[in-house]
């Protein structure tokens, strides 16, 4: 999913809190709320980006 509330950032969703839904990065980290108008399927483009951006930073011992 592609929060464009932040700048399109792209994330998995994780469930719904009251009105919000839950998105968290790919490959793990801290979940962020969106509002649902603000969210829409990321691109397969933009996922493939975001998967390598995790793989990098991975790598590079930035994540786990």
């Amino acid at each position: 999913m592609a929060d464009s509330s932040r700048n399109d950032r792209v994330g998995e969703f994780r469930g719904v809190s009251g009105p919000y839904w839950s998105l968290r990065p790919i490959g793990g980290g801290p979940e962020w709320e969106a509002v649902p108008e603000h969210i829409r399927p990321a691109t397969r483009d933009e996922r493939l980006r975001a998967r390598t951006a995790y793989e990098n930073a991975r790598s590079r011992g930035e994540v786990a």
